[in-house]
């Protein structure tokens, strides 16, 4: 009986189970899982992204994608996960793991503040298949067992959290997985805020003020932007000073909450949708209500000095009426007040201009539109005779500057009330009417303004701005402008000491767009239901001119495409405050093209004829050769006097060598070497050298001549192709012992080691013959020994490193080419072309085993990279038009950047010489 009973009750669980599981799948598991629920009601700001794919190339046609990712936060995520791929042993498919983790799933990203200064992010992630969740599992299990890691689980509210610790700094990571959907926040009480809500099904969520309105489908958006701007004082709080943005929360009265969607596109981010009004009582929104938009009419009369400025389509009279007045006061200095605010019409505005210096004061400025200025003059005029004010003035090009004796609050409203960051002690006030506008400042900034005005430094004078001005809406209520470049130094000073630090390591990120404009457009007919404000929010760089960024085929890839087709090598510089080097570029025009480290053309330049001896000289500028003219272009592109230097109208550039002065007040040495086999010496200042006026030389030159100092004498060494080496001073007269033969014909660079005296100076090259020949300047020839295996139709060249340290030697015979290092028997690497014809040959030494050959072959407009075991970095050749391609090493992080030319495309690629992913 006993066992009739046990296997009744086995069969009865297995049925309450199965039952069970039914249920759960026909009920709770058939409902999806709404992300929006899940947020909890505090949030800010809620990010929705879908298609990650495309978000991630639009990003890079910004050029956001660089900056991002040099955040130290995305550098912290990238670092914990390489370390978990690097313990897993990882390999080149899984390393986009992430990205394709996310795909095409709706990912919601929200920001809360959690405390006094405080904010933290809260991520959503569905998991669409039990791979994707174990391969998170796995994520954190391996991270778990790494020493550097803490896993552990608990309980919170019947739901089971998964926190990951760093032991050293002990920050966690909390994950929840509530039915495949994944949550998880560096806060814990964001995830435990989430975990709440699944008590109340029916609460409103988020988007319950919205509606159904959904922007994420429509063709071109890339996300939306929830905005909850109730919110935003208290976010305001965490990055701010409390007293450095009472105007905005004034100005955040005029809407509740809205939904945007963003676009990103070439050198602009773009924002659109819609937000609510406002319905608190003593709002903004209800002062304004009904008062009609206003277009931007102080385009003339802004300073390209300006940092920020507030346009608020509102009449000061009507939006805060000032308090009932007895009648036999009606001359008194409050009803003149008042007279004076009848005149203004329904546009104001507040300016502040550039900070002179990081966390000095900005100065301010107040506009107001007035209809009548001579009735506006006469009342200003009865108010200075009430109060006393001396009736002088200063004038300033055709206006004059009055005293007033009333502050700018009292005549604008309390916009104005809220001290200003880094409020100025108080100062005599002043007004000055330009045109149809009242402008009220203190005197100082008033003539300082209008210098600017007289002077035509205005944003109506400025193309740049004026095309920002295009893309903006032509009328609107309220208007934000801010250029994040003339803000910066103010920025500085009104953000909290936590903050402060954060924003100078993204400084790149904060510039990356200098013209924003936010701007919000009522309807037509507000007191319709459902009435909502059109918003926009306009992130722009100004036009990039003769190039465009493209967004390139790997995430560690960007593309800058100009109008024709780029010739020549790329020359890479050095760029302060970044590990990506500028370069420089020409095209087929022979415009020289200089291109910043954020992949933006900043000036561009036509030459003469191709350019030759690109190089920084000395600290001074970008030395180039091009034509008959040698030019020394400034940061800003402009000469650097006094060149440009003039040669005859006859010669023709061919090369271009720098060299040192003699001492330290002596000018640089430059050598010039034109198509006619002729040399010409002079210095940096324009002094030609006698003897070298120009000197011609027997035979052709087998490479670039090499140009030094010895012992304070100038020294040229020219190696000629009969296998003749000349050595010549200052004077143009050979040194005893030149011409040196080198025993056979020559052909490639020569390798110079300058010592403290001619005998110590050593220059090395290779013969024809295969033979590397060691000599110095005193005509001694120190040693000669073979390197290859020599035949007829074999072909040697020296290939020196950027740097001019270390060497290569090339032997090219037929289509087979090999390239030998210094004391090696076996050659490094042996590469064989379909081509005919000579392949150049680049060699970069950045010390240690980061050495890299570069083979061009220009025909299929290829170039193969090798590392220093002679190993082809990527596995196959690159595309490259170019005659060679630049590469800079980072040490910090042990990446290389790539620069190459691709047709009309200037191609950048970041990559790892032990972990290629390279883009086509």
């Amino acid at each position: 009986m006993s066992r009739k009973l046990l296997a009744f009750l086995t069969a009865l669980l297995v049925l309450l189970a199965l039952a069970t599981f039914v249920y759960y799948r026909r009920t709770l598991a058939a409902v999806p899982v709404d992300p929006y629920a899940l947020v909890p009601a505090d949030a800010v700001f809620v990010l929705s992204t879908r298609d990650h794919p495309a978000l991630v190339r639009h990003l890079q046609e910004t050029e956001l994608w660089d900056n991002l990712t040099a955040v130290r936060y995305f550098q912290q995520a990238a670092g914990h996960l390489a370390l978990a791929d690097s313990l897993t042993g990882g390999n080149a498919r899984r390393r986009n793991g992430l990205l394709t983790l996310l795909g095409r799933k709706l990912v919601l990203t929200s920001v809360h503040v959690t405390g006094p200064g405080e904010y933290g992010v809260l991520y959503q992630v569905p998991l669409a298949k039990v791979g994707e969740y174990r391969q998170v599992r796995g994520l954190l299990e391996t991270l778990g067992r790494d020493a550097r890691y803490r896993l552990a689980t608990r309980d919170y509210e019947d739901q089971e959290f998964t926190v990951l610790t760093e032991r050293r700094s002990e920050t966690t990571l909390t994950v929840f997985n509530y039915r495949n959907h994944l949550l998880v926040s560096a806060t814990p009480a964001l995830v435990e805020a989430a975990a709440r809500r699944l008590a109340h099904v029916g609460a409103p969520t988020v988007l319950a003020a919205i509606g159904s309105t959904d922007l994420l489908p429509l063709r071109g958006v890339d996300a939306t932007l929830l905005v909850n701007y109730r919110r935003l004082p208290q976010f305001l709080d965490v990055l701010f000073r409390p007293d450095a943005h009472g105007q905005f929360d004034q100005l955040a009265g005029l809407v509740s909450r809205g939904l945007l969607g963003l676009k990103l596109a070439g050198s602009r981010a773009q924002l659109q949708g819609f937000s609510n009004p406002e319905t608190a009582q003593g709002a903004l929104q209800q002062r304004l209500r009904g008062q009609p938009v206003q277009p931007l009419g102080l385009a003339d009369l802004l300073s390209t000095r300006t940092a920020l400025l507030l346009h608020l389509a509102a009449c000061p009279a009507r939006t805060w009426p000032g308090p009932a007045r007895p009648r036999p006061d009606s001359l008194a200095r409050g009803a003149a007040l008042d007279s004076l605010r009848a005149t203004f019409g329904g546009e104001m505005a507040v300016g502040y201009l550039a900070a002179p210096a990081a966390g000095s004061r900005p100065a301010r400025l107040a506009f107001v539109r007035c209809p009548a200025p001579a009735r506006t003059a006469r009342w200003l005029a009865r108010l200075r005779r009430l109060d006393g004010t001396s009736p002088a003035f200063t004038r300033v090009g055709p206006y004059q500057v009055h005293p007033v004796g009333f502050p700018e609050a009292a005549v604008l409203g309390p916009l104005l009330d809220p001290a200003p960051p880094y409020a100025v002690e108080a100062r005599p006030g002043a007004c000055v009417l330009v045109g149809n506008y009242l402008v009220l400042a203190d005197a100082l900034v008033l003539n300082g303004y209008l210098a600017d005005v007289v002077a035509g430094r205005t944003w109506a004078q400025t193309p740049s701005q004026v095309a920002f001005l295009q893309e903006t809406l032509p009328r609107a209520r309220l208007s934000i402008f801010v250029d994040t470049r003339n803000s910066w130094n103010a920025l500085l000073g009104a953000l909290t000491e936590e903050r402060r630090a954060g924003l100078l390591r993204n400084e790149a990120l904060f510039k990356r767009f200098p013209q924003v404009a936010l701007q919000l457009v009522p309807a037509h007919n507000e007191a319709a239901p459902g009435a909502r404000y059109f918003t926009q929010l306009l992130l722009r760089h100004p036009d990039p001119g003769p190039a465009q960024a493209r967004a390139g085929a790997a995430a560690n890839g960007r593309v800058l495409a100009f109008r024709r087709p780029l010739v020549g090598a790329p020359t890479l510089l050095p760029a302060a405050g970044t590990r990506v080097p500028a370069a420089v570029v020409q095209d087929s025009a022979n415009v020289l093209h200089f291109v910043s480290a954020d992949n933006t053309v900043r000036w561009s330049d036509t030459l003469a004829g191709p350019a030759v001896g690109v190089g920084p000289l000395a600290g001074s500028g970008l030395l180039v050769g091009a034509g008959f003219r040698l030019h020394l272009f400034a940061n800003d592109g402009q000469e650097v006097l006094p060149f440009p230097l003039n040669l005859p109208d006859s010669v023709r550039l061919a090369a271009l060598v720098a060299g040192p002065g003699n001492g330290p007040n002596e000018a640089a040495r430059l050598l010039a070497v034109t198509t006619g086999n002729t040399l010409l010496l002079l210095d940096a200042r324009g002094r030609l050298f006698p003897g070298w006026q120009p000197k011609r030389l027997e035979f052709p030159l087998a490479g670039r001549p090499a140009l030094l100092s010895v012992s304070g004498r100038d020294v040229v060494l020219v190696p000629l192709q009969n296998g003749y080496v000349y050595a010549f001073n200052g004077q143009g007269t050979l040194f005893p012992g030149f011409p040196l033969s080198m025993g056979a014909r020559l052909a490639g660079e020569v390798l110079a080691q300058a010592g403290s005296t001619l005998g110590r100076t050593r220059f090395m090259l290779v013969n024809q013959h295969g033979e590397l020949v060691t000599f110095t300047l005193s005509g001694d020839i120190l040693s000669r020994r073979r390197v290859a295996t020599w035949s007829r139709t074999a072909r040697f060249r020296l290939v020196p490193d950027q740097r001019g340290r270390s060497f290569v030697v090339a032997r090219e015979d037929g289509n087979r080419l090999d390239v030998y290092l210094p004391g090696r028997v076996a050659p490094l690497l042996t590469q064989r072309f379909v081509t005919s014809g000579s392949k150049p040959v680049q060699f970069f030494d950045f010390g240690g085993s980061r050495q890299v050959v570069a083979l061009t072959e220009p025909g299929p407009g290829q170039v193969f990279v090798y590392g220093n075991t002679g190993r082809l970095l990527g596995g196959a050749a690159l595309p490259s038009t170019g005659t060679g391609i630049g590469l800079t090493h980072d040490a910090t992080t042990d990446t290389y950047q790539l620069v190459r030319a691709v047709g009309r495309e200037l191609r950048r690629t970041e990559l790892r010489i032990n972990q290629v992913v390279v883009q086509k």
